[in-house]
């Protein structure tokens, strides 16, 4: 029998450390320059994406440059209206994230594009993405039942949490509250490669992983990734003391496991800042963090957004 839909999305951060420590990368994530051609919208509009070819759990950036200024633009992504800024370069460079949710449906997409000119003039474009699966690894595993067989009480908690998640995450903040790029959640850590791993649990398939983990001895000091406001930091379920931080315009990072949190949350926090330590609350069998990226309610590789220059 197949398990319940939230008992398949909580499994992956369940048991992170059963396995002993993912396998990290060698090198810091690339920061090299897109080289996919722009595409000419018309009216002096052209729009760009960093990559026409995306897996699931990957971050786009959108980017639109025209001759003059635009109003009422919008984005329509999988279903979701995604929130531009201003470039920091020109104020007719408007930028935007696309997320592509870890468990997208493959194949061809559209983004569409619409904006109204000056003299009343509009114009609409699609720019096409192709959605390939995601290369995720399965790992079976023999763990104690009460990773994987909670009672009537602790499935009722379990989706009331999921549920005001949801609800956090569905809410966008219409301004911008970083500046500049993400940072790692620890210092002196390296990329966990982790992401999007399926985990079979005495036989029971659980969901595929949201994010990245960060094994690291308890009292490890977890700081925020960017500025932004803390909307969440409470003790959960599955995910134990967690920190989520809306960081503006649909962007937010999630801290889980940890030991204690000192953020509070209607706190705005910077870059760098304090937010608690390592720990091994929630379900659990060691000490690290959980850290992940959700973007425009899609769930996407929070690493990625480390090469982005966001400014």
């Amino acid at each position: 029998m197949r398990p319940k839909t939230w008992l398949r999305a909580a499994l992956a951060v369940t048991i992170t450390a059963a396995a002993g420590p993912p396998v990290f990368a060698q090198k810091a994530p690339s920061k090299k320059k897109s080289t996919t051609p722009w595409q000419d919208c018309g009216h002096g509009v052209s729009a760009h994406l960093s990559m026409p070819i995306a897996a699931q759990g990957v971050l786009l950036e959108v980017e639109l440059l025209s001759a003059a200024p635009l109003a009422h633009l919008k984005a329509d992504w999988d279903g979701h209206e995604l929130p531009f800024w201003q470039d920091s370069a020109g104020k007719n460079h408007q930028r935007a994230l696309l997320g592509v949710d870890l468990e997208h449906e493959s194949g061809n997409n559209n983004l569409e594009l619409s904006a109204q000119l000056p003299a009343n003039e509009t114009f609409a474009c699609s720019l096409n993405v192709r959605v390939n699966l995601g290369k995720f690894p399965v790992e079976k595993l023999t763990v104690e039942k009460k990773f994987v067989e909670p009672n009537p009480e602790e499935v009722a908690r379990a989706n009331h949490e999921r549920q005001h998640l949801k609800e956090i995450f569905a809410t966008v903040t219409p301004n911008r509250l970083w500046t500049g790029s993400f940072r790692l959640p620890l210092d002196g850590t390296r990329s966990a490669k982790n992401f999007g791993r399926r985990r079979v649990l005495n036989g029971v398939p659980g969901s595929l992983h949201s994010g990245v983990d960060f094994p690291a001895l308890a009292g490890t000091p977890v700081h925020a990734a960017q500025r932004g406001r803390v909307v969440l930091a409470e003790g959960l379920f599955f995910s134990g003391n967690t920190v989520v931080i809306d960081h503006g315009l649909g962007v937010y990072t999630f801290y889980g496991h940890m030991r204690s949190t000192s953020a509070v949350p209607g706190d705005i926090v910077e870059k760098g800042s304090l937010l608690g330590e390592v720990g091994a609350t929630g379900r659990v069998t060691g000490p690290h963090l959980h850290w992940g990226l959700t973007v425009n309610q899609a769930r996407v590789n929070p690493l990625q957004i480390l090469s982005l220059p966001l400014s």
